[in-house]
């Protein structure tokens, strides 16, 4: 009998000594463990300790003090934060790469435009257009204000281009007489009747709103997607949050298995409750995304920027060589609406054109342009719109892979290695109290959905002020995705309350008007009959300046 007291008393001993050692052999795995990861503590226990101090970890024996504890909280916070930017660098990253080179490219397609238009007429005509070439540099000046987010009517400006070249053209066909300011205003009066530039500036205008409208509104929404992207991916995490994480990824440490990743089901959990105002994100972030690839569309449709913008010096030489042809019965008809203007004096009208000019103008065809600088330029800008298509369809492709990316991030971030142990290890991972499976419900995603959840505590009543924000400039940037798909500028309508645009656009105070009122000022306005009366037909046209006359002729300054 006391042979067998002596046994079970050694055996006894044995057994603490071995529960000893693998006690201090756990808290030295948490030491290693904790070292690896850039802790510097002031103390590790080599063996368990009572954990009577911990607040978020189990209080039993542990390998933890209370300053390991707290720091580990800290770390976790930070843990979320480098997981939520990582995951989210590709998206970050794609939206700012694309919108810096859709940008680059818009802005130098307009440069390479003006220079080729500019080196093309000045090759042509000479310095009679350079005498005149504000008239141009104004116009591109006013597309690029509009393109850069300025106060711009596109319409109005357009509108007001070709008034100017109106006046300038008339005054210079009809330089025999003395033509004020008044005469001119009376002339814009009847410009939509007479059509003096044919069909051109209706189909053009179309065309470069259409246009404009489109890359304007897709780079500014690439705009908004970075910024969104940004902001949102600086997550604020909750104390109950912090506690969540620190009980999922570091009280493993102080019960000795720091090498224990949790279970997924359990990180699903904890990532959406972290994440519940993140995941409230996604449904606008969708639709915004989706009116983002209708606006792409017409990046690559008849009307995208590029196939308006290469040959608008042909479209405007073909306007003007369509005035001349008709100087005849334009000059007529003006004089029948605004009365005859007074002879201008023996030196003005006798200045005759054979003076000044000895080539006749005949309009400018792509075929024509030349080979030096301007053809390069133009090479140079078709290789880099092809570029840019291929971008087109890339930005599209990036597009819908990140539709649901925040209700999907708890799933990217509960990953195998990462932070779980990984779906087949469901009996040997850390359940948040030991190493065993994981038995609560994941939930859904979004803030309403998180009131039972198991491991967050979450107010769902109280949104994130920094993430509803965002969904606004969502919601605010898809209506004008949606808009501008439609060839609807609302940019301009936002800001016509603060007043008129400036410079040449003469922007609307109160309401614009839309081509149908524009029909209808023009049924308002019919020609008046000059006192000699009779209709208008070729036999009854005075005497007027010959329709040969150049490009040149029409663009000169009165002097």
């Amino acid at each position: 009998m006391l042979r067998l007291q002596t046994f079970i008393y050694t055996f006894s001993l044995l057994s603490v000594a071995a529960r000893a050692d693998v006690k201090a052999r756990n808290c030295s795995e948490v030491r290693e463990a904790c070292v690896a990861k850039g802790f510097s503590f002031t103390h590790v226990p080599l063996q368990e300790i009572s954990g009577e101090t911990l607040r978020v970890c189990p209080q039993g024996n542990t390998c933890c003090t209370q300053e390991m504890e707290d720091k580990f909280g800290q770390q976790s916070k930070q843990d979320l934060e480098n997981l939520v930017d990582e995951m989210s660098h590709l998206l970050r990253s794609t939206f700012v790469s694309r919108h810096k080179r859709f940008d680059e490219f818009f802005l130098e397609l307009l440069e390479n435009t003006e220079r080729s238009l500019n080196e093309m007429f000045v090759r042509t005509y000479g310095k009679p257009y350079m005498q005149n070439s504000e008239v141009f540099e104004n116009l591109f000046a006013e597309l690029k204000r509009y393109y850069t987010g300025g106060n711009v009517n596109l319409e109005e400006m357009l509108n007001d281009f070709w008034s100017r070249l109106l006046e300038r053209m008339f005054t210079l066909l009809n330089s025999q007489y003395v033509i004020t300011e008044d005469y001119l205003e009376c002339i814009s009066k009847y410009t939509d009747q007479l059509k003096p530039f044919g069909d051109v500036p209706k189909k053009l205008k179309s065309q470069v709103t259409r246009a404009f409208i489109a890359a304007r509104t897709f780079v500014q929404g690439l705009s908004v997607g970075r910024e969104v992207a940004q902001r949102v991916s600086k997550v604020s995490s909750t104390p109950a949050c912090i506690r969540a994480l620190t009980k999922m990824m570091y009280c493993p440490f102080c019960q000795g298995m720091p090498a224990v990743k949790a279970c997924k089901n359990y990180c699903l959990n904890v990532m959406k409750g972290c994440l519940a105002n993140q995941a409230d994100l996604d449904p606008e972030w969708n639709l915004y995304i989706d009116a983002m690839l209708l606006v792409a569309q017409r990046l690559e449709g008849p009307f995208n920027i590029e196939s308006v913008m290469e040959p608008i010096d042909v479209k405007i030489s073909e306007a003007i060589m369509n005035m001349q042809d008709n100087s005849a019965e334009v000059s007529y008809r003006v004089f029948q609406g605004c009365g005859q203007p007074k002879p201008a004096g023996m030196t003005r009208s006798t200045r005759g054109v054979s003076d000044v000019f000895n080539a006749r103008f005949r309009p400018y065809s792509p075929e024509e342009r030349p080979t030096t600088a301007a053809g390069t330029s133009l090479d140079r800008l078709r290789i880099v719109w092809n570029a840019m298509q291929h971008s087109v369809i890339d930005i599209k492709e990036k597009l819908k892979m990140s539709k649901k990316f925040w209700s999907n991030l708890p799933d990217v971030l509960c990953v195998e290695e990462r932070v779980t142990a990984g779906n087949t290890s469901d009996d040997d991972c850390w359940n948040g109290h030991t190493r065993g499976r994981y038995f609560p419900e994941v939930q859904k995603d979004g803030l309403t959905n998180q009131l039972n959840n198991p491991e967050v505590g979450v107010d769902i009543t109280r949104p994130d002020t920094l993430i509803r924000q965002q969904i606004m400039a969502l919601r605010v940037m898809t209506n004008k995705l949606r808009n501008a798909y439609n060839g609807n500028d609302i940019y301009f309508q936002d800001s016509s309350d603060e007043g008129s645009g400036s410079g040449s656009g003469s922007g609307c105070t109160d309401v614009c008007p839309t081509d149908a009122d524009a029909e209808d000022l023009t049924t308002e306005a019919p020609v008046v009959e000059a006192d000699r009366g009779g209709p208008v037909d070729g036999s009854e046209l005075p005497s007027a300046p010959p329709a040969a006359l150049l490009l040149t002729l029409a663009l000169r300054l009165t002097v």
